[in-house]
């Protein structure tokens, strides 16, 4: 069965901060699963990456009004507010 990216997407609404990071643990605490094993890559949290293929973590953080990266430490990971137009 599929992780739902819905409880990330909510937690990511109420946040108040411009930026924040969470680490991997923290993320499936919240998501209320594991996270797969691409997500250890950077490429699966890079919001420009082949935007015409569904990634649900991806949407939950654009919903959202995020962008999500990676950290080097490969356990966790960095997330801004985008900027309103």
């Amino acid at each position: 069965m599929a992780v739902s990216y819905d409880a990330l997407r909510d937690y990511l609404k109420q946040r108040k901060q411009a930026e924040f990071v969470l680490s991997f643990e923290e993320i499936e605490e919240i998501i209320g699963g594991a996270l797969p094993r691409a997500a250890q890559r950077a490429s699966w949290w890079d919001t420009l990456r082949s935007p015409d293929v569904h990634m649900p973590q991806r949407e939950a953080c654009l919903a959202a009004g995020f962008t999500a990266t990676r950290l080097p430490d490969g356990k966790s990971v960095r997330f801004r507010k985008m900027k309103s137009p």
